[in-house]
């Protein structure tokens, strides 16, 4: 069984896979791809699909590759479903940015549904007042350090398109490529991915080449990288 969600930031299908299989009383889910807007659907999904008799259910992060703050009210899904079935849930598998992004929000990250639950109501409400604006301010954290992320990977293509049209045109290697673009963005203070889809259109036909700061900037840097 195999249950698919989209990604609103890419409109990619199957942002988000879920497949299931069954050992006696046990079913074992695991994940691949972004837990990301649409993906709690996609996993209620999945446990809807779930026979009945079911007691144990393992969800297995290993194969997701990207969390954000949307992605987490997985974990509130989780926990309804364990308050409205006589079943033990547990999750397993996160790391990289996934385990990052549960860190910062202060969960447990070998196992985040076994943080707040019952011990969080025993709290005083100025301690608990206290926890909820420190848990605020590091979800405000994580979105930005979230948002930062995804423009350097939106950025990616570009740059390393740029580095081979510098490669092409100056003999160098995808490290001095690199370099270039770093040093005639900072000489420029010109932000790199710009310079990069300067770079870039520069080279396609007719494409219009970089303003003259920029040319100035690359060709200096350029000449620091020759042998």
């Amino acid at each position: 069984m195999t249950s698919a969600g989209l990604a609103a930031h890419t409109m990619r299908l199957n942002a988000l896979v879920i497949d299931a299989r069954q050992k006696g009383r046990r079913a074992l889910l695991t994940a691949r791809g972004e837990l990301v807007h649409g993906g709690t659907d996609t996993l209620g999904d999945a446990l809807a699909a779930l026979p009945p008799g079911i007691t144990t259910i393992e969800l297995d992060l290993a194969g997701v590759s990207f969390l954000d703050t949307t992605g987490l009210t997985c974990l509130d899904l989780l926990n309804e479903y364990v308050g409205q079935h006589d079943v033990r849930v547990t999750t397993h598998g996160w790391r990289g940015q996934p385990r990052r992004v549960l860190e910062l929000a202060g969960l447990d990250a070998t196992d985040p549904l076994r943080t707040g639950g019952a011990d969080s109501a025993d709290l005083p409400v100025r301690t608990a007042s206290a926890v909820a604006r420190e848990r605020t301010e590091q979800l405000d954290m994580l979105r930005l350090e979230i948002a930062q992320l995804r423009q350097a990977l939106d950025s990616r293509p570009v740059i390393d398109q740029a580095r081979g049209v510098l490669m092409a045109a100056h003999g160098c290697t995808p490290d001095q490529a690199w370099e270039i673009l770093r040093e005639a963005s900072q000489h420029s203070n010109t932000k790199l991915h710009r310079i990069a889809a300067a770079v870039t259109a520069s080279a396609t036909p007719d494409g219009p080449p970089p303003p003259e700061p920029l040319r100035r900037a690359l060709r200096t840097a350029a000449a620091h990288q020759a042998p």
